[in-house]
């Protein structure tokens, strides 16, 4: 392994924990836009969807050199093609919570629109799946990333949660049906959050011990 491998690896690992704490900053600010119904808040999660696009760019391009101008193998290889998987997972989760925020948007000024305080607690919930995972990532700690597997049924029992309350409050009251929808959304949304956050770490496992666990497998890589 040459230096100028190690250093390139180095960067990119750096460029990566940046859009991780992006990312996780902003999953965080669309929670309190939502629970405080805050516009402002939700304006600036959606204004800051292109420096994330942007910061998944250079991610993407800075791996794929590494493997044109290097070719690594074995673990080199099982963590630049993790990383390539994580980034893109990584900007999805940034745009979710940007749909987040302008479902939230349409909210603000509708107090007369009950916002189920699961769907609060889902948005928390998912946050902090996020985070494990990350800092799972960060520290290449692939038990603490085994440890996010078991939180997603929580999430998932949240957004049931949430879509039944909006379901029967749209049928009290029809004229606000299509805020109601946004709720439901919301919520779905939330849950996307949880399932990128396991998939982030199902990638760090297999970074860190190359052992495949998406889809309910569990094969050592080769």
């Amino acid at each position: 392994m040459t230096q100028a491998f190690m250093n390139e690896v180095e960067k990119l690992k750096r460029q990566v924990l940046s859009l991780s704490a992006m990312v996780e900053e902003r999953v965080m600010l669309t929670v309190r836009a939502l629970q405080e119904r805050d516009e402002g808040k939700a304006r600036q999660v959606v204004g800051s969807d292109r420096e994330i696009d942007a910061a998944e760019v250079e991610v993407e391009e800075e791996a794929l050199k590494i493997l044109a101008l290097h070719q690594p193998v074995a673990i080199d290889l099982r963590f630049i093609t993790a990383v390539l998987k994580i980034n893109n997972d990584l900007e999805r989760i940034g745009d979710i919570a940007s749909n987040v925020a302008k479902r939230t948007r349409r909210l603000c000024g509708k107090p007369e629109v009950k916002v189920p305080g699961e769907l609060i607690e889902l948005g928390r919930h998912v946050r902090d799946m996020l985070h494990k995972a990350l800092d799972a990532l960060i520290n290449l700690d692939a038990e603490k990333a085994a440890g996010v597997f078991t939180l997603d049924d929580r999430a998932d029992d949240l957004a049931r949660t949430v879509r039944l309350v909006a379901e029967e409050a749209a049928v009290e009251t029809p004229n606000l049906l299509s805020l109601y929808v946004d709720v439901i959304l919301a919520a779905r949304n939330f849950e996307r959050i949880g399932d990128l956050a396991t998939n982030i770490s199902e990638d760090v496992v297999y970074m860190v011990n190359g052992i495949i666990v998406r889809h309910g497998l569990s094969e050592e890589a080769n």
